[in-house]
């Protein structure tokens, strides 16, 4: 269980993808202030603002930073401030002792999916697919931030709004613990090395349309069926992409009829103002009966 953050707390700040730009720093300043209007402190780590390597920080710096904000013991939550690439390169630089015997949220969403979803094979810890600290303030609309509050402030497990819209794509009731994140970095992680356990997952997945065409999606989708990802898993839920073709109908070419697992879809996560906390190795249950077809059925805070 982790303990609530409340006024007072800080929260730390990460770079593990993508350099910062100078376009960045607007959103990241009003981040920072609107944090600081909650009655939160906030800490960036040291090599935040790196550029060692042209194009962002060396993984040995973007580790560290991990690692040490998981030691800081005045750090109560942590945000990766934006999305990007490369992440991954993180993994065999990450201290998981330190990480699990100092257990607290990382919260992030898009490339962020590879270190949430390391961190809880390698550690046991419930990471969070939901804003990065740059798009607490990039969007029109205050959900995500609205999302965190409720979530890691208040406790509150509902996922989403009241007026988030669930649609059944195959019907079916399944539970597990919750997988995934970025279609993209969750191919990537359906083999080798760093492969997840899918093995009774809850599969949860969304793309970013405009680096992934409806065609690469099925290239992801079925690389993932040829590793067996599709065997293991109890169930999934597809999240926001505004592509061309929906992303619950490529997912359907690729499984084509061979699967009963249910299958829902929504837009409160993904590459969306909407942006619910999703806990990575959270139990949740899926019930295509229902209004809201997913909820979390054990408490983390």
């Amino acid at each position: 269980m982790f303990e609530k953050i409340k006024k007072g707390d800080t929260v730390g700040v990460i770079a593990p993808s993508s350099r910062i730009d100078e376009d960045d720093l607007e959103p990241i300043n009003n981040s920072v202030l609107l944090m600081e209007s909650t009655g939160l402190k906030v800490k960036f780590a040291k090599n935040a603002f790196k550029n060692t390597l042209g194009y962002g920080a060396t993984p040995q710096e973007k580790a560290e930073d991990i690692n040490e904000m998981f030691a800081d013991k005045d750090v109560k939550l942590i945000f990766c401030v934006s999305g990007g690439f490369n992440s991954n390169a993180t993994f065999e630089y990450l201290d998981y002792d330190v990480i699990k015997n100092n257990p607290k949220p990382l919260c992030g969403f898009s490339d962020s999916t590879s270190i949430e979803n390391i961190i809880y094979a390698k550690t046991g810890v419930i990471t969070f697919n939901c804003a990065t600290f740059k798009a607490l303030t990039s969007w029109e609309t205050p959900y995500a931030y609205d999302e965190v509050i409720k979530r890691f402030m208040h406790g509150d497990m509902r996922l989403g709004k009241e007026d988030d819209k669930y649609i059944e794509i195959k019907p079916g009731i399944a539970e597990g613990i919750l997988v995934g994140g970025n279609l993209s970095l969750v191919n990537e992680m359906s083999s080798g090395k760093y492969c997840i356990d899918f093995t009774d997952k809850l599969l949860f997945i969304e793309e970013f349309c405009l680096e992934t065409p409806p065609e690469l999606a099925f290239n992801y989708l079925y690389n993932m069926k040829q590793n067996g990802v599709f065997d293991q898993i109890k169930g999934v839920w597809v999240g926001n992409y505004d592509g061309s073709v929906a992303l619950e109908k490529i997912l359907l070419d690729v499984l084509d009829n061979k699967y009963t697992f249910p299958i829902i879809k929504s837009n409160n996560f993904g590459h969306t103002e909407r942006k619910t906390v999703i806990p990575v190795g959270g139990k949740a249950r899926i019930d295509t009966s229902k209004k809201v077809k997913i909820e979390i059925t054990e408490k983390f805070m």
